[in-house]
C-alpha cells in the first residue's frame, strides 16, 4: 500500500510538471519583425520631419504587427550610444533618422557588419547601410511655382535650418521654381542655424515681410513652425514643409511641399518583413516616384484663370521629371 502511494505520489508530481509546461507563456515578441529607431536631434514634437516618419514607423506598428523601439538624443547622450543599444537590443532593421548621425552610424555599421542599418536624408558607402534621400529641389520647385504665382509684391522668402547640402536642395529648387514662373521675382534667403527654435523662426520671418516679403517658405523643422505662425500673425501666405501644415497656421498656409518620408520608412519595413531583405545602396524618391509632391491647396483665393496657369505650370514641371 505504501509504495502504491509513493508511486501516485511521483505520477502527480510528473502530471502537474507537464500540466506546467503546456501552460507556460509564449514570448508574446518572439518571431516579430523588431525595428530600432535613433531619432534626429529634434525628436518627436517638431511637427515636421521626426513626426512624419514616426507615423511610417506607426503604421508598420499597426499594420504589419512589428515591434518599435525608438530612441531620443535626450536619453543616449551620442548618436553612437543610440545606435548600440539599439543593435544590442537585438532589433532586425536600425534607423537614423537624419543626417547629423551619419558619421556615428558608420563607426558602429563597422563593428556590425552583420547587421542591416538605414540612413535616411543622407548617403553612406557603408556595405550595410541603405541611404534614403528625396529629391527635396524637385517638390522645391513646385512650392516655388506656387509662390511666385501667388505673389503680389514679387518678393519671396526661403528660411532654412543649418547650411546642410539637403536644405539647400530646398532652397535651389524653390528659387529654381520661382524663377521659371518670373526671372525677375526675388528670392530673400536666411539660414537659422537651428531646427529647434520657433521664436527664432517667427523673428526671421517677420524680418523678411518687412522687407516686402508676401509668401514664405521653411525647410527649418520647429523653426520653421515658428515661420508658419507668423506669416498667419502678419497676414501672408506661407508654405509648409515635409508634412501637410495647413493646421498649424490655417490662415496662411496655402500648401505644404510633401516629403513622403512616412510612405518610404513603412515600405522598406513592409519589404523587409515579407522577404528578410531590404534594397542595398542609394534609394532616392522624386516627383516620379511619389517620393516628393504637393498637399491640397487651400486658403488660396485665384482666378480662374490664375488656377487654369498654375495647373498646368505644375503639371508641366511633373510629366519633366517623369
Amino acid at each position: 500500500m505504501e509504495m502504491k502511494v509513493k508511486w501516485l505520489v511521483v505520477i502527480s508530481i510528473i502530471v502537474l510538471a507537464l500540466a506546467g509546461c503546456g501552460l507556460e507563456e509564449k514570448n508574446p515578441l518572439e518571431g516579430k519583425v523588431k525595428v530600432g529607431v535613433m531619432l534626429s536631434e529634434n525628436g518627436l514634437g517638431d511637427q515636421s520631419f521626426s513626426d512624419l516618419a514616426f507615423a511610417g514607423l506607426t503604421k508598420a506598428r499597426d499594420e504589419d504587427g512589428v515591434v518599435i523601439e525608438y530612441l531620443e538624443l535626450t536619453e543616449t547622450d551620442t548618436y553612437e550610444k543610440g545606435f548600440r543599444e539599439l543593435v544590442a537590443n537585438g532589433n532586425d532593421l536600425v534607423f537614423a533618422l537624419g543626417f547629423t548621425g551619419q558619421e556615428e552610424l558608420e563607426k558602429v555599421a563597422l563593428d556590425f557588419p552583420d547587421q542591416q542599418f538605414v540612413l535616411v536624408d543622407s548617403v553612406s558607402e557603408a556595405a550595410n547601410i541603405t541611404s534614403v534621400t528625396f529629391k527635396e529641389d524637385e517638390g522645391s520647385m513646385l512650392a516655388g511655382i506656387v509662390a511666385a504665382t501667388v505673389s503680389k509684391s514679387k518678393v519671396i522668402g526661403f528660411i532654412g535650418g543649418v547650411e546642410a547640402p539637403v536644405i539647400q536642395r530646398f532652397e535651389k529648387g524653390f528659387i529654381q521654381g520661382a524663377k521659371s514662373v518670373n526671372p525677375d521675382i526675388v528670392v530673400l534667403t536666411k539660414y537659422a542655424g537651428d531646427f529647434d527654435n520657433d521664436g527664432l523662426g517667427a523673428q526671421i520671418a517677420s524680418g523678411m515681410i518687412d522687407e516686402k516679403v508676401d509668401v514664405l517658405y521653411a525647410a527649418a523643422g520647429f523653426t520653421g513652425v515658428g515661420m508658419l505662425k507668423e506669416a498667419e500673425k502678419r497676414g501672408v501666405y506661407a508654405i509648409g514643409v515635409d508634412s501637410d501644415q495647413y493646421f498649424y497656421a490655417e490662415q496662411a498656409v496655402i500648401t505644404s511641399m510633401m516629403k513622403n518620408i512616412d510612405s518610404a520608412l513603412y515600405d522598406i519595413i513592409h519589404t523587409y518583413k515579407g522577404s528578410g531583405k531590404i534594397q542595398a545602396g542609394h534609394i532616392e524618391l522624386g516627383l516620379a516616384e511619389k517620393g516628393v509632391g504637393l498637399a491640397p491647396f487651400r486658403v488660396l483665393e485665384l482666378t480662374e484663370p490664375e488656377q487654369k496657369n498654375l495647373d498646368s505650370l505644375i503639371e508641366k514641371t511633373v510629366s519633366e521629371m517623369k
